[in-house]
């Protein structure tokens, strides 16, 4: 599909959406987010992909929301216009996504690169929530996401100050996975989605899956979901053709079933 603020391009067994509105540093308005997430909803039912990698520019991954549609809005207008119905939408994507950030992920920025699963940075990336401002806070995950990654001490100076880190502390903290110099950022990304595309897809979506579990419930609870996943996972084809690709010491072949 053709669309205004966002790149979609397949390659062999994965797939990019690159936001598109480098005049504003990628800003994330209402129409670019109804794109990305239309998107990633496509890319989650099509069968030729198995994993999606979202970026930006070298100059910025997202300097946050678009405040001049905010601005002039009232309590009962954002909550009729709900627009983080559509980050809800993100979390549901089965498939595994990969952000690469480089310059700014600020604001709705972080937030977005925090909504996917893996984040590969650039040496130049800086990430913040810088809502306090303006008058504002994080809500579109931001309180709750880099309180989990980065515990609460280091969550509440970001949150309280506005203020930004480089992509080293980033690193050090546990917020994101891995960090590049700004020619490869995007090549690491796409390196780590053919890895990742080259699994088994039934195994790779369960797994996700029960990892994200372990921030929405009890130890005891998750455990119990990772283990009907495993157990769930011996009714696949993939599963029979794993282990007896082990057992013959060849290369499996992957159904996706």
């Amino acid at each position: 599909m053709a669309y205004q603020h966002i790149i979609v391009t397949k390659e062999q067994g994965y797939a990019i959406a690159q936001l598109n509105r480098p005049d504003v540093l990628n800003a994330l308005n209402m129409k670019l987010m109804a794109e990305l997430v239309e998107a990633l909803e496509a890319l989650d039912k099509d069968e030729d992909v198995r994993c999606v990698i979202i970026t930006g520019n070298e100059k910025a991954f997202a300097a946050g929301a678009d405040i001049k549609e905010m601005a002039d809005a009232s309590a009962m207008d954002m909550l009729v216009r709900d627009m983080f119905a559509r980050w809800d939408r993100i979390r549901k994507i089965k498939k595994p996504i990969i952000a690469a950030v480089s310059g700014f992920a600020l604001g709705g920025g972080c937030e977005l690169s925090m909504t996917c699963d893996i984040i590969i940075a650039s040496e130049t990336a800086k990430f913040g929530q810088p809502e306090i401002n303006i008058g504002v806070m994080p809500g579109a995950g931001g309180t709750q996401r880099l309180t989990r990654a980065v515990g609460k001490a280091k969550a509440m100076e970001i949150v309280l100050t506005g203020k930004m880190i480089s992509a080293q502390e980033a690193l050090q903290w546990g917020l994101i996975n891995k960090i590049v110099p700004v020619e490869y950022y995007l090549q690491e990304a796409k390196d780590l989605a053919k890895e990742i595309a080259s699994k088994p897809p039934m195994a790779v979506r369960l797994a996700k899956e029960a990892v994200l579990k372990a921030f929405d419930t009890t130890i005891e609870a998750g455990l119990e979901y990772e283990r009907k996943n495993f157990y769930l996972l011996f009714a696949s084809d993939d599963q029979k053709e794993g282990m007896k690709a082990f057992v013959d010491k060849r290369k499996p072949e992957w159904k996706g079933r």
